[in-house]
């Protein structure tokens, strides 16, 4: 059996339903192919794919438990939405259970929630593979598929901007962390945008 196979039987009996392990195959099958097309390696992002909702099925009382018996920093964010959560206790259980000590991977786990104001290209793969994957149901998904296929960048741009725009229509709460990932896609865009004209 090679570890990618033993990985998965693991991680099923760990997240223990059906339909979110399903869900993970999917985000490491998309992980690995913009892995492939961006030139990164495709084992750790299949890995980061796999392993990055193993606390997804956990309970809000136990998700804050979780974070304080680790000395995890819970912002006010999180305390209001602690199923967010899961994804830094992700990364950290990636570690105790699955012996994964990559700490880019780590990273990727711990920011596929949210997005952060600094993201690895490892970590852009592994939040657009989480958010493209062929069974989200939205109509722009496969538009933005396509782009994250040709420029991690401008993916993560468009996909931050309809996620915020996505919750600003629902009036959901707005993650700080969020913002500061689009501010830094925007700059990005802005950059290349006033380079192309000149």
């Amino acid at each position: 059996m090679n570890r990618y196979t033993e990985l998965a039987r693991t991680m099923r009996s760990t997240i223990g339903q059906a339909h979110r392990a399903d869900h993970s195959i999917r985000v490491a099958r998309c992980a690995e192919l913009l892995a492939m097309r961006h030139g990164l390696d495709p084992a750790r992002a299949r890995i980061a794919g796999m392993l990055h909702d193993v606390a997804r099925m956990w309970p809000a009382s136990r998700l804050l438990e979780e974070a304080g018996a680790r000395a995890y920093p819970v912002d006010d964010f999180e305390r209001r939405n602690p199923i967010v959560l899961h994804a830094p206790l992700g990364a950290a259980i990636a570690a105790e259970r699955f012996a994964v000590r990559d700490p880019e991977i780590a990273a990727a786990i711990a920011a596929h929630t949210l997005g952060a104001a600094e993201m690895s290209p490892l970590a852009r793969v592994l939040f657009l593979a989480d958010a493209l994957e062929p069974q989200r149901d939205y109509p722009e998904r496969r538009q933005l598929w396509e782009l994250a296929m040709q420029d991690l960048d401008a993916a993560m741009y468009a996909t931050l901007e309809r996620t915020l725009a996505y919750s600003r229509s629902r009036g959901f709460e707005i993650a700080p962390r969020t913002k500061a990932a689009l501010d830094t896609f925007s700059r990005m865009k802005v950059k290349v945008s006033t380079v192309s004209t000149h």
